[in-house]
């Protein structure tokens, strides 16, 4: 295993004190047999809620993951699943292929790259090869961090620290960069500060301030969208949106809890379409987190992973249906 050196930054003097080895980390891929995981066709059923709203994606399958899932990615064809002490990888459909052991602390995020798994931990990042085996670690660097959410870049991973209130930017061997700090001030009430990074753009949620802010990957600051309100189009609720992703063409996808939804804005904010309401996703409060993989909009919540394809028939019939932008979400 790669070792680096452990930094602790003291941000009250600016600060940075050199610290010993990175601990060795357990993850040995685990020797058994994959079990196919219950796939379970879904009725297409109403996608009409109460409020006539038409969503242009209709459910084709549903599987139930290994536990409460903790984080969800999609990357290269594959699901990434983390559960309580695994990550489990299904493929779109949700067959299971492998199962990782990656420790029993719990994980708030993960992204994959070519280079692995990226796990975000509460006060550590931890990378794992693709085939399980731990590649390295580093620690928050700040003692009382409480990391929320995080996104790769070609150069960097951006990291959402909520109790620092701040985007904590490092290098993928973990040597820390600097901080990005809003302008505006993040608020941020509980964990609700998603960050994504796509096109040379940086968005990430404000959450208390029912916003998205938009920076450059040098954390220069550019500009900010959203506003409070119950209509599609506005974030509702104290603190929304909780989970960004990207669409390969720079849609902004957000998802909110309360009365969960989620939407689609261009890459210069303007809002879109409502693509799944609170009915359309089953209920409850909780935010659901999604990936997209071409036509294919995949939807994490609680212990099930939920598979919707855009639906072109559904979509004439709505606002969806009337959009001339090139939109990753309908290219299959």
């Amino acid at each position: 295993m790669k070792e680096i050196s452990r930094k602790k930054f003291l941000r009250t003097f600016g600060s940075i004190v050199a610290g010993g080895a990175v601990a060795g980390m357990s993850g040995a891929l685990l020797k058994k047999k994959m079990d196919v995981a219950t796939v379970v066709p879904a009725a297409v059923g109403d996608n009409t809620a109460d409020d006539g709203f038409l969503s242009p994606y209709k459910q084709i399958a549903s599987f139930a993951a290994q536990g409460k899932i903790e984080a969800f990615e999609q990357h290269d064809g594959k699901l990434y699943v983390a559960t309580a002490g695994v990550v489990s990888v299904y493929d779109d459909y949700g067959q299971l292929q492998q199962h990782m052991n990656v420790g029993e602390a719990s994980v708030r995020d993960m992204a994959v790259g070519t280079e692995g798994i990226y796990l975000l931990r509460p006060s550590s990042i931890h990378v794992y090869s693709h085939s399980g085996e731990p590649v390295r670690q580093w620690e928050a660097c700040s003692e009382l961090s409480d990391y929320c959410s995080f996104a790769l870049s070609e150069a960097f991973v951006f990291v959402t620290d909520r109790e620092n209130k701040n985007i904590c930017t490092y290098t993928h061997n973990g040597n820390f960069v600097k901080f990005i700090d809003s302008p505006n001030r993040f608020i941020i009430p509980s964990l609700t500060f998603g960050v994504a990074y796509v096109n040379g753009r940086l968005y990430c949620s404000n959450s208390g301030r029912h916003q998205v802010e938009v920076y450059t990957p040098d954390g220069i600051y550019i500009d900010a969208f959203g506003a409070h309100g119950l209509k599609p189009g506005a974030f509702c609720g104290c603190c929304n949106p909780v989970h960004l992703t990207c669409t390969s063409t720079g849609e902004i996808i957000t998802s909110e809890k309360g009365a969960p939804r989620i939407s689609c804005y261009g890459a210069d904010g303007k809002f879109h379409n409502l693509l799944l309401d609170r009915k359309a996703l089953g209920g409850g409060y909780a935010a659901y987190e999604a990936k997209i993989h071409h036509d294919k909009l995949f939807v994490a919540g609680s212990d099930r992973v939920t598979v919707f394809q855009y639906d072109e028939l559904l979509a004439s019939a709505g606002t969806c249906g009337g959009c001339r932008l090139d939109c990753g979400l309908r290219k299959a």
